[in-house]
């Protein structure tokens, strides 16, 4: 098959999707991958096929400006501007999707969850397609906390009120996308339940990497949701540079906020002084937006770099400090490091609560950060073999499974069936 993809152009998206994209290359099927120019590296860096999407609108650099300015932005703030930059990523979908996909002709879809244009594209062309959640998966049915909550789980009736709660409020954000999308199906001639947030999504696969042993329970999943685990494919990135011969053989000792909210510099100094201690080392990865300069004067055995080799750093590293990205957490988990979690907006709450579940490490709301909180729960973790323990079995358990070749086949088998029953959705 032919097969179009279609995600975020941020690297916490494009990581995993290349690395699926690669995977269903490998088993014979022909890959593109259809974004905006700043995406097109990390696809070319994976060794698949890029089409060029709204050049003019979504120049070169874009991503960077906005990453920029969500730098800077936390909790509902941040919540609101990543929806006005996905409101923005939809219209642009909905606007120069469908010509380059009639040109291309290929045989279905594979999109992103968090990018909610292109399955009316798919639809307006017959075009099966297939989900993926590269972040952690929404849940509308209010079983489980919506991902913007920190919330613990539970299955009594407050906790569903609670959960019914959180759905209505982030309904409520979602308003200017949902009317974009409104209008966009309007002029496209197709047809949405409205009344359903998830009617969109595709009812023949959608596949979330987020393990079950990293997820709440949950006792009505569809048939067609499946959760894989990582998809994490090292020879796929873009490789980083690291002064390999400053470490000095000490417990490491790992912090990265992330690609998106990286841009306060009193947050990676209040990591640095939290951290400092003797016997250990600190690298520190601060991303695109700050200067390693900048943060004044550091321990002698940190080492502060923008951007750091995170899996081969994670194969040394005693516990790790991260914003709860869910790429990172699963990363952490497939090496068997626990974590220190500082979540900061969209869905990294709701991957801390559950690294607090699953009990592989403790979480600091962000609003709440300052050196002595944090130094406290740093030696929490490094000090309590139990959190590395927890850790440790769970990545046990995904080392068991072939996550990428799970959902390749997973991929296959949907969009087979499809074809053989009827080339729409």
């Amino acid at each position: 098959m032919h097969l179009l993809f279609s995600c975020l152009p941020l690297t916490g998206h494009l990581n995993p999707m290349t690395a699926l994209g690669r995977t269903l290359h490998a088993r014979g099927h022909r890959v593109t991958f259809l974004s905006i120019l700043d995406a097109e590296p990390a696809i070319r860096a994976a060794g698949l096929d890029f089409l060029p999407l709204a050049q003019t609108e979504f120049p070169l650099g874009e991503v960077a400006r906005t990453q920029r300015e969500l730098a800077k932005l936390s909790g509902l703030a941040a919540v609101r501007y990543t929806l006005q930059e996905i409101n923005r990523t939809t219209q642009m979908n909905c606007k120069y999707g469908p010509d380059p996909l009639r040109e291309l002709h290929p045989d279905a879809c594979i999109l992103d969850e968090a990018s909610p244009g292109m399955p009316l594209v798919a639809r307006h062309l017959g075009l099966p397609y297939v989900h993926v959640a590269a972040a952690l998966h929404f849940d509308w049915s209010t079983h489980t906390p919506m991902p913007l909550f920190h919330w613990t789980h539970g299955s009594s009736p407050w906790h569903r009120l609670r959960n019914l709660a959180g759905v209505a409020l982030f309904r409520h954000l979602l308003q200017p996308v949902i009317r974009t999308m409104k209008q966009e199906a309007a002029r496209l001639n197709v047809t949405v339940d409205w009344s359903d947030e998830s009617s969109v999504l595709s009812n023949l696969a959608h596949i979330s990497q987020t393990p079950p042993e990293f997820d709440f329970p949950h006792p009505a999943r569809p048939a067609h949701f499946h959760q894989t685990g990582p998809f994490s494919d090292h020879s796929a990135r873009i490789p980083s540079s690291f002064p390999w011969e400053k470490l000095t053989g000490e417990p490491l000792l790992y912090a990265s906020m992330g690609t998106l909210q990286n841009g306060m510099e009193h947050v990676f100094q209040t990591i640095a002084a939290a951290a400092e201690a003797p016997g250990r080392q600190l690298v520190l990865a601060l991303g695109g937006n700050l200067d390693p300069a900048r943060l004044g004067p550091l321990a002698p055995n940190t080492i502060a770099v923008k951007f750091a080799p995170q899996l081969e750093l994670l194969q040394r590293a005693r516990l790790c400090i991260t914003h709860a990205g869910l790429n990172t957490a699963l990363e952490c988990l497939a090496h068997g490091v626990p974590m220190v979690a500082l979540p900061v907006t969209n869905d990294q709450p709701g991957v801390a609560a559950r690294i607090l579940y699953t009990k592989t490490g403790v979480a600091l709301p962000f609003h709440k950060l300052a050196t002595g909180k944090l130094r406290s729960l740093i030696g929490e973790v490094w000090n309590n073999p139990g959190y590395a323990e927890n850790a440790r079995r769970i990545q046990q358990s995904l080392s068991q499974r072939n996550h990428l070749q799970d959902a390749a086949e997973i991929v296959e088998r949907a969009l087979n069936a499809s074809r053989a029953v009827s080339p729409s959705q």
